[in-house]
């Protein structure tokens, strides 16, 4: 491979959410979302020519910037995006929670497919509304949509919108075609808007596609607004950029007016730099990253299959984040996670964080050197096998 994913990184006493916030400095971290790699070469090189400057002063979001988001959604993902569609944001988080504001008032509901990113939970909390679940269900080692469900809880007048995770986590699933056509058709039916986080849109497998869910028709491409960023794909999260893309003009004003309420309008000029980099020069870095990604899931399939029958693993066809089934051990996930990180040095997320279908599930963060997830799986082998 032309890049390194392989190279040991050391990331303690950088002020990194992920590893400086363990008790102890022998716990491998593999929970949040961010990766242990470097990005790809072309965004440090830009960054380091920025950064050479020397001056820092506020920034403003030039045409190079509208034209590397476009360019690269329409020749990889064929979804046209206008420039006037795009309202720049620090973070997807951010923009779910703006959206949310702009689209609903106090005491609506919003629809979910749970278990779901546990930031879903608090941007619909603090705007006010309730969260409306329709829980997933297992099919074999994947997930799939409980069509009846989704359309009775759809149905419901509060609800006026539908948050999708799309690939979603934490089960990895990429929605096909008819999925999401049957999920719009159902909104639309019941006039709830589409709001779909593609944030993880790049990190999808073999054998899957991801389709933004805009894409699949001018009218759902009108009624919907996709969330998009490269900070997952090109780890970037630290650098704080996003997009939210929203066609409809009077919908587009209603979210820019909820970003300038929430205060959460300008960006720094690292992410702006970063993401025209990315998306301008580091494709073929992520195609690489992709099939070490893979990899590292090949490989912890085939640990678990030969070591740990009993601890099945969802299957992954889109981000690097694993779902795995530890119902066997008969405790709540949050003890799971603590005996963990206490007592075999490793660092995992509890599956209810994401809801309470997950109670019985861990999350696994894929993204590291192979050496750090054997050392990780071996570590889990071996407090599991004492209490077995």
């Amino acid at each position: 491979m032309k890049y390194d994913f392989d190279e040991l990184i050391p990331r303690r006493g950088t002020n990194s959410c992920k590893w400086d916030s363990a008790p102890d400095d022998d716990v491998i971290p593999l929970w949040v979302a961010d990766m242990d790699f470097r990005t790809a070469p072309a965004v440090i090189e830009a960054l380091q020519k920025r950064v050479s400057h020397g001056i820092f002063g506020y920034t403003r979001v030039p045409d190079e910037y509208y034209d590397a988001v476009t360019g690269w959604f329409s020749r990889r993902h064929g979804l046209a995006i206008g420039k006037e569609d795009i309202i720049y944001i620090s973070g997807v988080v951010p923009a779910v929670s703006a959206i949310i504001k702009a689209l609903t008032v106090p005491g609506d509901k919003v629809l979910i497919l749970t278990p779901v990113y546990n930031c879903f939970y608090s941007s619909i909390r603090n705007n006010g509304c309730e969260a409306v679940s329709s829980p997933l269900l297992q099919a074999g080692d994947s997930f799939e949509v409980d069509f009846a469900d989704f359309e009775a809880k759809a149905a419901d007048p509060k609800v006026r919108v539908f948050l999708l995770c799309s690939p979603h986590n934490p089960v990895g699933r990429v929605w096909t075609r008819e999925e999401l056509l049957r999920m719009g058709e159902i909104c639309r039916k019941n006039g709830v808007i589409v709001v779909s986080d593609e944030i993880h849109c790049e990190l999808v497998y073999p054998g899957h596609r991801h389709i933004p869910f805009a894409s699949l028709s001018e009218d759902f491409h009108a009624h919907s607004v996709t969330c998009l960023s490269p900070s997952k794909a090109f780890n970037i999260a630290g650098l704080q950029i996003a997009n939210i893309v929203a066609p409809d003009p009077e919908i587009r004003a209603k979210i820019d007016r909820a970003i300038n309420v929430n205060e959460v309008c300008d960006v720094n000029p690292f992410g702006v730099i970063a993401a025209i980099a990315a998306y301008n020069s580091g494709e073929d870095w992520l195609e690489e990253l992709l099939v070490y990604l893979k990899g590292n899931y090949d490989y912890m399939k085939g640990f678990c299959s030969r070591h740990l029958p009993e601890f099945p693993v969802a299957d992954l066809q889109g981000t690097y984040l694993a779902w795995m089934d530890c119902r066997v051990l008969g405790k709540p996930s949050e003890v799971m996670e603590e005996e963990l990180i206490s007592r075999a040095g490793i660092w995992l997320n509890s599956g209810t964080m994401y809801g309470a279908e997950g109670e019985g599930w861990l999350r696994w963060n894929l993204a590291c050197p192979r050496a750090r997830l054997e050392e990780g799986l071996n570590r889990f082998f071996g407090f599991v096998r004492r209490r077995l």
